[in-house]
């Protein structure tokens, strides 16, 4: 009650000192949409806007559900402790992600940017629809380790949370298809796109030093056919020849399709960020970029299902590449770095 008379003492104050008897007062309690950004050379986005459009109330309460340890079975595994808004939303120097009571998983953290660009998530597309994605953290064991329901219960517990839901969706209900939809509202604004080499090639505010332009040639020739686009991946499911790793002996694709031909296929990752999102590969053997390129040289195994693009001019897996080469390739590899997104308070926690 004294908020309503407390609005209505503003109304009046403010039709009285304007000469228009029809002012208008912007209404305390809308919802605005909020625009995602959409660079224009990137593709299409995927994700239906229109089915849950992004707003301001909807993605500070997605922001806050990112945070919260509520959704883990141990109150304190949040999504943002295995990514890490400084390190492009990964989890900056595990190997694996680390999960309730210290559990270990079996692959590295994936960056959550630009996954309004995404066909399927996680490195063998278990999920194929951003808002579907979370169920598997949440419930996965060595991960959050909760049930849905669980989460939904500690939510309607805390008033907090009865409040924003209600001011973000229309029905204010707290259920999976809210707690979902807020989530995804939060991580599809999460556009990366403010990076030197966008400055070079797309806004023409920047210039490439010669060495990173040296290896902006050595990637198109050497690298491009599978970190293809704008988005650096073609989101395909491909073999690199990756010798397998016998403690996990992780068949990627092939353990949700069931088609030993998916076998060791593992989703083809985005570039953008690189140098932030150590370490490297679905099981984050490799520490840094130059181990990376070292078994793109030499280290590259005929494993089942490698893809043909793994196989040089002389049919023999491997990129052959020079130890300058590889220098030059990693300069322009870290043109892709967008230290605006990693310091973008819109994403912090605090």
């Amino acid at each position: 009650m004294l908020r309503y008379w407390s609005y209505i003492a503003i109304l009046m104050t403010l039709i009285s000192c304007s000469g228009d008897e029809y002012a208008v007062v912007e209404d305390l309690d809308e919802n605005k949409e909020l625009e995602v950004p959409q660079p224009a050379y990137f593709p299409e986005l995927t994700y239906d806007i229109n089915e849950n459009p992004p707003t301001e109330k909807g993605f500070e309460l997605g922001k806050k559900l990112f945070y919260d340890g509520k959704l883990s079975s141990s109150g304190v595994i949040s999504c943002g402790f295995c990514h890490m808004q400084e390190f492009a939303f990964t989890h900056h120097t595990h190997r694996v992600s680390h999960g309730v009571g210290g559990a270990l998983g079996t692959r590295n953290a994936q960056p959550l940017h630009n996954l309004a660009y995404k066909k399927s998530f996680n490195w063998d597309g278990a999920a194929a629809h951003l808002d579907a994605h979370f169920i598997i953290p949440i419930t996965t064991e060595v991960e959050m380790n909760e049930e849905i329901g669980n989460v939904l219960e500690k939510l309607k517990d805390d008033p907090s949370y009865q409040e924003m839901f209600n001011a973000a969706f229309e029905d204010g209900q707290i259920d999976t298809k809210n707690l979902f939809d807020a989530l995804a509202q939060f991580l599809v604004m999460m556009v990366s796109a403010e990076t030197k080499y966008d400055r070079v090639v797309h806004q023409g505010t920047a210039e490439f030093t010669a060495e990173e332009q040296a290896g902006k040639a050595l990637f198109d020739s050497k690298c491009s056919s599978c970190h293809s686009g704008e988005l650096f991946t073609n989101q395909q499911y491909m073999n690199n020849g990756l010798p397998i790793n016998p403690q996990y002996d992780d068949k990627g694709r092939g353990r949700v399709t069931g088609n030993p031909d998916d076998d060791y296929t593992f989703q083809v990752p985005s570039l953008r960020n690189i140098e932030f999102t150590l370490p490297y590969m679905h099981d984050g053997r490799f520490d840094t970029l130059e181990e990376v390129l070292d078994f793109y040289d030499s280290g590259v195994e005929e494993t089942p299902n490698i893809s043909q693009e793994m196989y040089n001019e002389n049919n023999v897996p491997g990129i052959p590449l020079t130890e300058e080469e590889k220098e030059k390739i990693i300069a322009f590899l870290k043109t892709l770095s967008d230290v605006d997104l990693t310091l973008d308070e819109r994403f912090s926690e605090f």
